[in-house]
Formats: C-alpha cells, sequence, structure tokens
C-alpha cells in the first residue's frame, strides 16, 4: 500500500472510531463528563514536568528550524500555562450542560408543543499549528458539549500535543468513557489534513487554528462545514472624550501583552483632537518597549520615531512589535477605516461619551467590540467560557470566541397526546 493510502485508511478508521464514540458521548450524563475534565485537569498538573519536556524539545526544535518569534512564542508551554490549561478544563466542568436543554416551548393553535433541545454536533476535527494549549482546550469543550474530537496539530508541537493527550485519555478512562472521543492524529504527513477535511461521513465541522495559509487551504478544500477566521487585524480607537490615563493603559495592553495573538491590536486611532496631547505619551511607552511604529503623515508629524507607513500596512497582521497609527478627524472615521481595513475579530474604542460608545457598539461589524477594554480580552477563559475552540467572524452558526454553545446546534421537538394534522 502505497503512503499515501495507508494515511487515507488510517484517518478513515479514526473517524469511524470517533463517530462511535460520538455516539457514547452524547448520552453521556454531565456527572459523567465532568468526571472525565477534572480528572484531566488533576493530570495535567500531576504531569506537569514531563509536559515542560517534552514542550522544550519541541521549542528546541522550533528554534533549530528558524521558525519566527510569533510561532515559537505561541508554541512554548510554561508553568503557569499549564496551570491555565487545567484551570480551563475545571472551568469547563463548572459550566451549566448545554446538552439537553429545552427553550421556547409553546403551544401552537392546533394543540401541540413545540420547543428546541440543545444537541452536539456530533465528530469536531480541529486543525491547528504550534498551540499545544489547544488540545486541552478543544477535548473539554467538545466532550463537555457531548461531541467527540479529532485532533491535528502541526509537527513542530509533535511531543507536546502527545503529552497533553496522554492526560486527556487518562482523564477519559477515569470516567469510563471511550478513549477514541480525543484522538490526537499521530503523523505530521499534509496528507493527513487532506483526508480529515474531507471526510464527510465521519466529520460534522472543521475548526482550523493557525496562520492564514492554513485557514485559506482548509477554507478551499473542505467538503465539510468550517468555522474559522483568517486574520486579526485589531483596532483600537481613541475618542476626542477619553480619559487619557486610560486610553494610555489600554492601547499599551492591547499591543504589548502579546504580540503573536490574534486580539493583539495592529493599528491604533486616534481622533485629531487629542491627538497632539495623547499620541508623543503612549508612543514613548511602545517606542521605549521596541515597538516599530508606523503612521501616516499627521501622526509622524507629531512623533519622530514614526515610520511612514503605506497602504498594506492598514492591512496588516503583523503578530509582532509592529504598529500602524493614524489619525482621524472623529469617530465616524475611525467606524470607516475598521471597515474598510479590519478583519471583523476585535475592535475597542476608549471614550467617556456614552452616545459615541453605544454608536462604536452599534455600528463597528466585528465578532467583538469593546468599550475602555483591551483588545486582549478578546478570548474565551476571558469570557467565561471555560476555555474556546477558536475564534470565529463567520456570521454563520458561531461568532467571536466559540465556547460550549457553538458547539452544539439545535432540534425542534414536538409534544403531542394523539393529536394530527386536519
Amino acid at each position: 500500500m502505497e503512503k499515501t493510502e495507508k494515511i487515507q485508511a488510517d484517518m478513515q478508521a479514526l473517524g469511524r472510531a470517533a463517530r462511535a464514540a460520538a455516539r457514547i458521548v452524547a448520552k453521556a450524563d454531565t456527572a459523567v463528563k465532568n468526571h472525565a475534565l477534572i480528572a484531566m485537569a488533576r493530570a495535567i498538573r500531576c504531569h506537569e514536568a514531563s509536559l515542560l519536556a517534552a514542550n522544550a524539545a519541541d521549542v528546541a526544535q522550533a528554534r533549530n528550524k528558524g521558525l519566527e518569534p510569533a510561532m515559537i512564542d505561541r508554541l512554548t508551554l510554561t508553568p503557569k500555562g499549564i496551570a491555565s490549561m487545567a484551570a480551563g478544563l475545571e472551568q469547563i466542568a463548572a459550566l451549566s450542560d448545554p446538552i439537553g436543554a429545552v427553550t421556547d416551548l409553546d403551544y401552537r393553535p392546533s394543540g401541540i408543543q413545540v420547543g428546541r433541545m440543545r444537541v452536539p454536533l456530533g465528530v469536531i476535527a480541529i486543525i491547528y499549528e504550534a498551540r499545544p494549549n489547544v488540545t486541552a482546550d478543544a477535548a473539554g469543550l467538545c466532550l463537555k458539549a457531548g461531541n467527540a474530537a479529532i485532533l491535528r496539530g502541526g509537527s513542530e508541537a509533535i511531543q507536546s500535543n502527545q503529552a497533553i493527550a496522554a492526560c486527556v485519555k487518562e482523564g477519559l478512562r477515569s470516567a469510563g468513557l471511550p478513549e477514541q472521543a480525543v484522538q490526537v492524529v499521530e503523523t505530521t504527513d499534509r496528507a493527513a489534513v487532506s483526508a480529515l477535511i474531507t471526510m464527510s461521513e465521519y466529520v460534522d465541522v472543521i475548526v482550523p487554528r493557525g496562520g492564514k495559509g492554513l485557514i485559506e487551504r482548509i477554507t478551499n478544500e473542505a467538503r465539510v462545514p468550517v468555522i474559522k477566521h483568517l486574520d486579526g487585524v485589531c483596532h483600537v480607537y481613541v475618542d476626542l472624550s477619553a480619559d487619557l490615563e486610560k486610553a494610555v493603559r489600554v492601547v499599551d495592553n492591547a499591543k504589548t501583552q502579546r504580540y503573536g495573538t490574534c486580539n493583539t491590536m495592529e493599528t491604533l486611532l486616534v481622533h485629531a483632537g487629542i491627538a497632539e496631547q495623547f499620541l508623543p505619551r503612549v508612543c514613548k511607552i511602545l517606542l521605549e518597549k521596541g515597538v516599530e511604529l508606523r503612521g501616516d503623515e499627521t501622526a509622524s508629524a507629531l512623533v519622530a520615531g514614526i515610520k511612514p507607513a503605506v497602504e498594506e500596512d492598514w492591512y496588516a497582521e503583523y503578530l509582532a512589535p509592529v504598529l500602524s497609527v493614524r489619525i482621524v478627524a472623529d469617530i465616524d472615521q475611525a467606524i470607516t477605516h475598521i471597515a474598510t481595513y479590519g478583519s471583523q475579530h476585535t475592535d475597542a474604542i476608549v471614550t467617556e461619551d456614552y452616545s459615541r460608545a453605544r454608536q462604536f457598539l452599534r455600528e463597528v461589524d466585528s465578532s467583538s467590540v469593546m468599550v475602555n477594554a483591551s483588545t486582549r480580552f478578546a478570548d474565551g477563559f476571558e469570557y467565561g467560557l471555560g476555555a474556546e475552540i477558536g475564534i470565529s467572524t463567520d456570521k454563520l452558526h458561531a461568532r467571536g470566541p466559540v465556547g460550549l454553545e457553538g458547539l452544539t446546534s439545535q432540534k425542534f421537538i414536538v409534544l403531542g397526546d394523539g393529536h394530527i394534522r386536519e
């Protein structure tokens, strides 16, 4: 058997096992699922040393291959990160179980009752790069939402992913659930991805997490529905009425708290009426932290360290210590800029004017829109979802950080007592 044919056969076997496991997980009691989640968290904490060792080997290989700093940042696990993975699983366990919840139950003129019941999606495949924490997050969310999961991480994180997967399987065994409820694809061959995204008979939804190239490829080639976002071109607009102390804190955090994440600010918009007062102050902080600033003519004239921006900069998701800066005449111009260059991910306004805050919330068409808060809060854990499977900028099914509800669907239920249609 040729290599590609063997991978295809292996993936089909993985899919069949996932479909069978999904039926078991779909009917599992909440207590059983929570038991598995708590046991996974406990295993992750107990095996911290082995997780760090596996990750250190991955990071060393990544550096030897010359991978970009942003990717190495996403790849690296720390004791704090491992604790966050475990805490995320525990938070998922503490959340209400959406499965089986009935809503909108009402009588129709015919006498029947019609409502909706929340149900699992089935088998969810997650394809991701350099993000070992996704292995735990995805396993936990898919399980609590009654789904089976097939996880295909990038080759750069293979040892980390397998170590975390061992903890996940330990938790599943402890709860008496099938290990096939969460399966990690062991091969790093790209043919496995090609097989996975076309297995519509076994896979119900694909969730890609990674670079734009990966997501575009999956979106173009998949025969299974995809939940995704392509870019994180996030903006912070500092309004004329902004509290400048708040604005400095928000802008600094939105850009420098972490550079390599999709919810990091990539463009700063400043109202012309406060630019002379605000921009030199915040740019001094950013330049001291090593952030390269690229701005329009007005911004460059106000701050000596700002380099001229080109048109491509307004579209850029840098994932690096680089920031675009533009001076705008008013909130309408800011919203127009976001609509023109943004990616419908996360955008924020800093203002003390209630009506402008309401306008920004209403008119900015992004999956997360914020007032007086850093864009870095656009995260499932921060939103109280326990963790996230990813962030969706799509408008159908799920939008924004995708937690438990985004991993379920609804079906209509009808209750009658011998009713027939006349």
